[in-house]
């Protein structure tokens, strides 16, 4: 089962933040797959929200979902919880992330191992990654080719599949087309 909050969270790294709270309050193993996710209810500003994949069913007896903030959406199959257009945003990341067609990849199966350079085939190998793309590029890139991590890696669904975008970097490196500190617009104009 997937699970979707939604605590209307405006930034990317304060909803990583939350996740990783999240997964540690639910109790939840090691394989979990964790999501961020851009969302706009019909009632909000676009926000990010969050997945997270749950074995078995919480009702069972796996995830004690009293750990859950009541001030949080949440959506778990037809079920609804919290503030309405929160719930509404946590069943719209609940929704990508079981369809595997929306989100970014936070949390999952081998993402603390993909640190340092690696190659393509050593990403693949340590990780639920499913295959690297390379930015304007058709063809993936040789199993070789060595990966720039920065300890950064978030792959994104796509078509069903997790899929680590880069690009290309100096000295023929490849590097995680989303980087982990970017510099905001316009930074550098004031």
């Amino acid at each position: 089962m997937i699970l979707g909050l939604d605590a209307g969270t405006r930034t990317v790294p304060e909803a990583e933040h939350l996740l990783h709270d999240m997964v540690e309050a639910l109790g939840l193993p090691a394989g979990t797959i964790g999501c961020t996710h851009f969302v706009r209810t019909a009632t909000g500003l676009p926000h990010v929200a969050l997945s997270l994949s749950l074995a078995g069913d919480p009702a069972d007896g796996g995830v004690d979902l009293s750990a859950v903030p009541e001030s949080i959406g949440v959506a778990l199959g037809e079920r609804r919880n919290g503030p309405g257009d929160l719930a509404e945003g946590a069943a719209l990341a609940a929704a990508e992330h079981a369809g595997r067609s929306g989100g970014r990849l936070v949390v999952y199966p081998g993402h603390a191992e993909l640190t340092g350079t690696l190659s393509v085939s050593e990403v693949l190998a340590r990780s639920a990654i499913d295959q690297v793309a390379v930015l304007a590029q058709a063809e993936e890139p040789p199993s070789d080719a060595p990966v720039a991590t920065q300890d950064f890696v978030r792959p994104q669904w796509r078509d069903g599949r997790a899929v680590l975008l880069t690009m290309p970097a100096r000295g023929g490196l490849l590097m995680p087309a989303e980087v982990p500190n970017p510099t905001p617009c316009c930074a550098d104009h004031s």
